[in-house]
């Protein structure tokens, strides 16, 4: 820029004479009034002017404290700002990144489990969800038409986010209990999408013992609801069997209103059928144990065309409903008590390798933290925790309801079994062979007498039970004792049996944790009865007493 170098070429178009501006250290930024001094267009020069009088005019603007204050509590009450002690009491989670870095909290969990007899609409309900929440991806779903189309199954492409296996898809029958995850701005859901078909009830078991609140699916085409209702029908019995599994909250979900068999002229949903339907579930609802009021919820829904899932029904298709949509019921859904204060409790649901031993279940009491030091019963192995997951997320501490991944290191997954419970050292909970319950028979067509066999079902566990001896009958409406040490029991009885188990299982009894001392007793493929466990009995104490 010295006086000496060669001036530079005058623009095309006509421009003011250059002005030199002054010498500027090489390691400075050139300011902007230099800028707009240098020989450039006349519109920069205008805009660093109109730079200039915003900067003077800031200046001159003065906000006082009481300002700040008070848009502070506009935002406050706008639901923009949280103050720290209006936050909820739920502890948040914290998601870790792989270097052990927090970056973010996790909403609040829920476990929703989809029942209902085989044919409901069960796996289309739990698809649909996942695609229309973008869990599963328009690519994905088109693919899954495609293959379902060539297959002349056009209506199962929503099933076949849930059923992945192709005995599952070449049947349209769900054998195990599908796991998918989804989330919504309230919460995060995990789905365990149940088989409705009476072979894969324990599978049905499994899911409902995970789950806080249950999705019973009532197919209302003519005939189907017929099948599923009476006696014998999935419906009945997974609704039973959902109540004893633990849960609470249970969402009535009147599908397929858009069949031809039930729909009126122009595709309105049919008000008469769906009454029919609620009338003929809530007697047995109620006697099954659901307050009709607080526990249970009516809704018309199409798992096929997505309507009243995540949006509310069209009042074209129907006007008579004026409930929330299934994804708007769930959002402001209160779980059910977490357990935080108690000792931690992890059945574990499922086992699998994946660069390590990985076990899977819902954290039913206490705390994780990666790290940690843990036992698994009944085996009593010690490991170690190296990382936990929900859903996708990695996380440094799992909360009591969570539906959690665990990778830990010291056991092999061949030694573990479903049913096993992951305890800490200083409060495990002692596995046990022998223990007293009452048991409400439900159904059996002979008489059972002592020395009975069949199939208990507790948590996620799955084992071999006797009934060692019958100790009393009780009384239907006062509970009391109407006859002791009876010779036998038949459907109907409420009776308190001691019970001996093939191997030791970890219980609690249903008093002090209800989650891990209620069960559920099968034989030959149905439910024989339901019970919970009063008294565990450890004989080898009384040995240990005797020889001292």
């Amino acid at each position: 820029r010295g006086a000496a170098s060669a001036p530079r070429p005058p623009p095309a178009a006509a421009q003011p004479a250059p002005v030199p501006a002054a010498p500027v250290q090489p390691e400075e930024e050139e300011t902007w009034e230099e800028a707009a001094a240098s020989p450039q267009p006349k519109k920069a020069a205008e805009e660093a002017k109109k730079v200039e009088e915003v900067a003077e005019k800031v200046a001159k603007v003065e906000i006082s404290e009481e300002m700040v204050q008070a848009e502070l509590q506009k935002m406050k009450d706008d639901g923009e700002l949280i103050d720290d002690e209006d936050e909820p009491s739920t502890p948040k989670k914290a998601v870790v990144s792989a270097g052990g870095k927090e970056q973010k909290t996790l909403k609040r969990h829920l476990n929703i489990c989809f029942i209902g007899h085989v044919d409901a609409g069960k796996s289309t309900i739990s698809g649909h969800i996942m695609y229309l929440t973008g869990q599963v991806d328009e690519r994905t779903m088109e693919k899954y038409e495609r293959e379902a189309k060539a297959k002349h199954r056009e209506s199962w492409k929503f099933a076949w986010c849930m059923d992945t296996t192709d005995e599952e898809r070449n049947k349209g029958k769900t054998q195990e209990c599908g796991r998918g995850t989804f989330e919504t701005e309230a919460k995060n859901y995990t789905i365990l999408d149940a088989p409705g078909h009476k072979n894969f009830v324990p599978h049905m078991i499994g899911g409902a013992s995970q789950a806080d609140c249950a999705v019973l699916v009532i197919s209302v085409r003519k005939g189907e609801f017929e099948a599923g209702f009476e006696r014998g029908g999935q419906s009945r019995e997974h609704a039973v069997l959902a109540k004893t599994a633990g849960v609470k909250m249970l969402i009535v979900g009147i599908n397929k209103m858009d069949d031809p068999s039930v729909a009126l002229e122009g595709g309105v949903w049919d008000e008469e059928r769906y009454n029919e339907v609620v009338k003929e579930l809530e007697p047995f609802l109620k006697q099954t144990g659901f307050n009709l009021k607080t526990d249970v919820f009516f809704m018309p829904i199409s798992g096929f065309t997505g309507a009243n899932l995540k949006v509310k029904v069209s009042e074209d298709i129907c006007p008579w409903y004026k409930g929330l949509s299934l994804l708007d019921y769930l959002d402001q859904l209160q779980p059910s008590a977490r357990f935080f204060d108690m000792p931690l409790r992890f059945p574990i649901a499922d086992k699998y390798k994946d660069m390590g031993t990985c076990v899977m279940g819902k954290l039913e009491a206490g705390t994780i933290k990666t790290g940690e030091k843990l036992v698994v019963l009944p085996n009593k192995t010690e490991v170690v925790v190296e990382q936990i997951f929900v859903d996708q997320y990695e996380l440094s501490e799992a909360l009591p309801g969570d539906n959690i991944k665990m990778k830990i290191k010291g056991v092999e997954e061949e030694n573990l079994r479903n049913g096993f419970v992951i305890c800490r050292k200083d409060n495990m909970c002692r596995p046990c062979r022998w223990f007293d319950a009452t048991i409400q028979i439900l159904e059996f067509e002979s008489i059972i007498c002592a020395g009975y066999s069949c199939v208990l079902h507790i948590h996620s566990a799955i084992e071999e039970c006797t009934f060692h001896a019958l100790k009393a009958i009780l009384d239907k409406k006062t509970r009391q004792v109407k006859q002791k040490d009876p010779k036998f029991c038949k459907q109907g009885d409420s009776v308190v049996v001691r019970v001996k188990m093939a191997r030791p299982i970890c219980i609690e009894k249903y008093k002090d944790f209800a989650q891990m001392g209620r069960f559920m007793i099968r034989d030959q493929g149905s439910t024989i009865g339901i019970g919970i466990i009063n008294e565990l009995k450890f004989p080898e104490d009384r040995k240990k007493d005797d020889g001292k």
